[in-house]
């Protein structure tokens, strides 16, 4: 999430809630990055666990199609 620094500047708890929950906030200033608001541990397991989130997502809206099995895309990897 991208912020300007006079929003940022209102809505810190909100902001530090958020990053706590693992999201990264960008301040901006004039239209520039100039700072990063993270969470400060857990910061590895957090980018891991937004990463497993989105690849179920991912998962969960990808189909095969009717006519394609997983077991038929394994064999195929074999080959």
């Amino acid at each position: 999430m991208k912020i300007g620094a006079f929003d940022a500047k209102s809505q810190f708890s909100s902001l530090l809630d958020r990053a706590a929950r693992g999201e990264e906030i960008v301040i901006t200033k004039h239209g520039n990055a100039v700072a990063r608001l993270v969470a400060v541990a857990g910061t590895e397991s957090t980018a891991a666990t937004r990463a497993f989130a989105e690849l179920k997502e991912l998962r969960q809206k990808s189909t095969l199609g009717d006519d394609v099995s997983w077991k038929d895309l394994r064999d195929e990897g074999r080959r």
